[in-house]
């Protein structure tokens, strides 16, 4: 990516120049990632470009952000990367998904060759993709996502890198989940708002049914529940009909107050 003014690409480096210095960076980038500011998918790319940048023989990166209740959020910091994650998580089975699942860091040296994930690595291996680093992002022994560091060469990621890898994972992990927390509540402002502003629609409703009728409250209530089963749609969506109509027919009574 290296739209982060201290994440920058891999490809404008050498592979495997990198050093502790680059961690640093990567470190201190990450820690005053502004993730209030930005959105969740921004902030993961983030997260991804300085991975990047912080572990020596990383030309790409992918970031899978796991969430119970919603589709899992991938991100990627080069093309190549977003079609090797695409076969991976088409056919199940990877270094990403079993980082993720056995919560340990794995690394494959030759993907080609790589018996444990046979028609992953070979279909991989035919787009030139031959190494690579895939981490778990674990926080209070919980496992939020996992990172895919790639690499072109065979060999690319030693112990050094490996080192440098997990070093980096740790913050990447808090950042991670901060994003994560971040947006959901954000999704759950959005979802309160909503519901108010559904519930002010059906009040309005239910006084406009009781000027209509001359019903209480409760018997007002009960028949636009009627109208939302036997029009099969949601009660707000009726209430909003129903104010909708009224409000046509005040204007067409006085259209001097439109």
């Amino acid at each position: 990516m290296g739209d982060d003014g201290d994440a920058t690409p891999r490809g404008d480096r050498t592979p495997g120049a990198g050093a502790e210095g680059d961690l640093g960076e990567s470190l201190k980038a990450l820690a005053s990632l502004a993730s209030g500011q930005i959105g969740l998918r921004e902030s993961l790319t983030r997260v991804a470009a300085l991975a990047v940048q912080a572990i020596p023989g990383a030309e790409g990166a992918g970031l899978t952000l796991l969430e119970s209740d919603r589709a899992d959020t991938l991100v990627s910091t080069a093309d190549f990367v977003t079609e090797v994650d695409a076969i991976q998580y088409g056919l199940g089975q990877g270094p990403c998904i079993s980082a993720a699942a056995e919560a340990r860091t794995v690394t494959s040296a030759s993907l080609g060759g790589d018996n444990r994930w046979p028609q992953f690595g070979s279909r991989v291996a035919r787009l030139n993709v031959h190494s690579a680093l895939s981490l778990p992002l674990i926080t209070a022994d919980v496992v939020v996502g996992a990172m895919n560091i790639y690499a072109h060469d065979k060999n690319a990621f030693d112990d050094h890198s490996v080192h440098m890898g997990q070093l980096f994972a740790v913050p990447a992990a808090i950042a991670v989940q901060n994003a994560q927390v971040l947006a959901q509540a954000h999704r759950l402002a959005d979802q309160l708002q909503k519901a108010l502003s559904s519930r002010a629609i059906i009040d309005q409703a239910i006084g406009i049914m009781m000027s209509r009728t001359g019903s209480s409250a409760d018997e007002a209530f009960g028949r636009l529940r009627t109208m939302s089963q036997t029009q099969h749609l949601k009660l707000n969506a009726v209430a909003q009909q129903l104010v909708d109509q009224a409000v046509r027919r005040a204007r067409s009574r006085h259209p001097e107050a439109s």
